[in-house]
């Protein structure tokens, strides 16, 4: 109401005496602290964001912004949408990997997540990012350029989730309208801290479901397991540059379970739970030191 007016005018309009004092408060919900979370890719584990987000919602922190790689992005984005914990809950327990992936024909991959895309069309409320009940954005590899690209604010949903999911070697690369191969978003970009305030945060929550390490075997005995051990070390690497950028960072402790056992959901949902509950009083006492300067420099002083 008053922003860009001078302050001698508004004062003639108040009829205030020269000399006296008024501070009007800007009551705008748009004028609170803004908690944003940047959720890393993990395949499977990646079902325990499920639980940290139902343990944030359930015990009423705000949730303004999500950035997301891969499955980061693919419950981000579904939340983001407007699906609810519990129908997110549902569809984690009875998700396999049959569900969003055929065998593919292509040179470049073992399979095609294509089925993905579909599958959110058919499930989401919206599908198009200027569309969102919460802003979104999805972490995506350029895998010729090996760069970055942000999906966010809009265009297609379903298409920027599936491509942030596409795991190289096992599912083949997904070409855009630009040309662009793209490839999965954690390769470059698996904690999107830096992204999560892009979109407006002022406290970034991480939730990093990789940080548990490996746990479910010491060394490596096949091609595959070199290959696993290769993409958790590319993706700590990556993460490790944003982590000490996060305001709270949640661990679940899900290093024990692999990153195709989608069927153990309850276990991965649980986990992700009792994470997000453990930071519950760290987060609002943040919230709350954060609030009071933020209150106060929205203060407009009339004298």
């Amino acid at each position: 109401m008053w922003h860009g007016r001078p302050a001698r005018e508004v004062m003639r309009e108040l009829r205030m005496p020269r000399g006296e004092c008024s501070v009007i408060q800007n009551s705008d919900k748009s004028d609170r602290v803004r908690v944003g979370l940047a959720l890393s890719g993990g395949a499977a584990r990646g079902i325990a964001h499920v639980g940290v987000l139902r343990a944030l919602v359930e015990n009423d922190i705000p949730i303004d912004a999500i950035a997301g790689a891969s499955a980061g992005a693919l419950i981000g984005g579904c939340y983001a949408a407007g699906l609810s914990i519990e129908r997110l809950g549902q569809m984690a327990s009875t998700f396999r990997w049959r569900h969003t992936q055929r065998p593919s024909f292509s040179r470049l991959g073992l399979q095609s997540n294509a089925r993905m895309e579909k599958f959110l069309r058919a499930n989401l409320p919206v599908t198009r990012f200027e569309d969102l009940k919460i802003p979104f954005a999805a972490m995506v590899t350029d895998l010729r350029k090996g760069e970055l690209i942000v999906f966010r604010d809009n265009g297609d949903l379903p298409f920027a989730i599936r491509a942030s999911c596409c795991i190289p070697f096992f599912m083949a690369p997904i070409e855009d309208d630009k040309g662009r191969l793209l490839i999965d978003g954690g390769i470059v970009q698996n904690l999107p801290v830096s992204q999560t305030r892009d979109l407006g945060a002022d406290i970034c929550i991480a939730v990093d479901v990789n940080f548990d390490g490996i746990k479910f075997f010491d060394r490596p005995h096949t091609a595959l397991g070199v290959l696993a051990y290769t993409f958790i070390a590319v993706e700590r690497i990556v993460s490790n540059q944003q982590r000490p950028d996060a305001d709270v960072l949640i661990v679940p402790k899900v290093g024990h379970i692999r990153w195709d056992q989608t069927h153990r959901a309850d276990e991965l949902v649980k986990a992700g739970y009792e994470a997000g509950l453990e930071s519950i009083d760290e987060i609002r006492k943040l919230i709350a030191e954060r609030a009071k300067p933020y209150a106060e420099s929205r203060e407009t002083v009339i004298v």
